[in-house]
């Protein structure tokens, strides 16, 4: 039996997750890199070498991003909810393990009972004993060695867990970031467009008085001045609702930061020239999530064979070790001593189909997690892909606008020397300057969504956690 014991496991082997997508994750690159985006001319690119998992957001060149996103790896409630779902994890397993190794335990007695005064006899009675007691369950088919293995796959899942809440963390830090510095720049510039019209309604309104300007270009001035006004109020709302969900994703009260991230006329950080990629392959084996449903998987094939064991007989053996005495001197004769050891074999053969519904329902499982690892795959491949389009057409857009920008800047030089000679009013300056203000909002906001944009991509490469202590 004890043979039997060591080698017999009911219920399915786990052979590893099934293939999915298999053509694609042969691929040497993505469906949807910079190659296939038509972008090209471009000083930045992707490359196929293998990313860094940790720390991707240094590339961004920005110390009080790096401070951010160290503090909310710190001091995140999520995290912190993430790291004690581990730790309750890994306590399930050790107490599965335990389970499987004999159980022990030690009694001692001392006993007397006096008869006094007014009885028909006078006496005393005195018993002494200890005891040692052990019991283990001989795991005959398996089901304890099947529940171990499944503890143990459930732990390695809620670690990928963590290591995907790392992952989904710093990737909205930085987005957060990267808004609220375009948000401040907006600013900015939407402050000296407020200044520049009211000089130029108060230069309307002035001509008005000498006849040259009508009221509909007055009320013109008003309604642009207006919707600058509206824009700087949006704008302060975004900057407040920024600061305080970085606040809370550093695990800080509102208002925390509002110090410490205070800019007039900040600079965005920079997209690097070089963004390393890998390849599918490499995707499958980074991406926190994909580990986390392959462990499942492992998880609820073992709980097949955790459930059909229960079809068979269950061997107990109990040990006793016993003294026994009237004095406490005499507890260490030999022939005080008792001995007993007992085998107990039991059967639960009719369940009235209970054990073979639970069967049922773990396969059912199993099928589940199967399902769920095949989305999670397809799900990361998309995401992957996805992120690489935005990317590369958005590189595209950023160029296009920073141009535009470019040529409105010129052409409020040459209004401003026109203006200087004479040949252009002042009012046709400030509208050469407003013209150049919208391209440089244009270009701030494509800008802004091209970082976004590379945090995505980050996200989407599984990038951004590291190995739990």
């Amino acid at each position: 039996m004890l043979l039997l014991a060591g080698c017999a496991s009911v219920g399915p082997d786990y052979r590893g997750a099934p293939a999915v997508a298999s053509v694609a994750l042969q691929q040497p690159r993505f469906a949807r890199d910079a190659g296939d985006t038509g972008d090209t001319g471009d000083a930045a690119s992707v490359t196929g070498a293998s990313p860094a998992v940790a720390a991707w957001w240094r590339a961004l060149n920005d110390p009080a991003l790096d401070a951010l996103v160290d503090q909310a790896l710190a001091r995140s409630p999520t995290l912190q909810a993430a790291e004690a779902r581990l730790r309750a994890a890994r306590a399930s397993f050790d107490q599965q393990e335990a389970g499987s190794r004999p159980k022990a335990s030690a009694t001692a007695l001392g006993a007397g009972v006096w008869q006094g005064p007014g009885t028909d006899r006078e006496s005393s009675l005195h018993l002494y004993s200890a005891g040692f007691d052990a019991s283990w369950e001989v795991d005959l088919f398996g089901g304890t060695r099947r529940a171990i293995e499944s503890a143990s796959a459930q732990a390695e899942a809620v670690r990928a867990d963590l290591a995907d809440a790392q992952v989904s963390l710093t990737a909205e830090v930085a987005s957060a970031y990267v808004g609220l510095r375009a948000q401040q720049r907006r600013r900015t510039l939407l402050s000296a467009q407020a200044s520049s019209d009211e000089q130029a309604l108060a230069l309307v309104r002035q001509r008005r008085g000498q006849g040259v300007a009508t009221s509909d270009e007055v009320e013109q001035r008003v309604q642009q001045g207006e919707g600058t006004q509206a824009a700087l109020a949006d704008v302060a709302a975004a900057i407040a609702g920024s600061l305080d969900r970085l606040a809370l994703l550093t695990g800080q009260a509102p208002g925390a930061l509002d110090a410490a991230l205070a800019a007039d006329d900040p600079a965005l950080p920079s997209a690097p020239a070089q963004v390393a990629i890998g390849d599918p392959a490499s995707l499958l084996r980074r991406r926190p999530d994909i580990r986390a449903a392959e462990r499942r998987l492992a998880s609820h094939t073992a709980q097949i064979g955790q459930e059909t064991a229960k079809y068979f007989p269950k061997l107990s053996l109990f040990g006793n070790v016993g003294v026994a005495a009237n004095a406490p001197a005499q507890l260490f004769r030999a022939d005080k001593v008792a001995l007993a050891a007992v085998p107990y074999l039991s059967w639960n053969f009719l369940d009235f189909g209970r054990t073979a519904a639970a069967v049922r329902q773990a396969e059912a499982g199993r099928d589940e997690a199967a399902a769920n690892y095949q989305a999670a795959v397809l799900g990361a491949l998309q995401d992957a892909n996805t992120a690489l389009t935005r990317f590369g057409r958005q590189r595209q857009a950023v160029r296009h606008l920073q141009s535009q920008a470019g040529s409105t800047g010129r052409t409020l030089d040459l209004a401003r020397q026109r203006r200087d000679a004479g040949a252009a009013s002042q009012v046709d300056l400030l509208d050469a300057r407003r013209l150049d203000t919208d391209a440089r909002l244009k270009s701030l906001d494509s800008e802004a969504e091209l970082l976004k944009d590379f945090v995505a991509l980050q996200k989407s490469l599984g990038l951004g956690w590291a190995p739990p202590a």
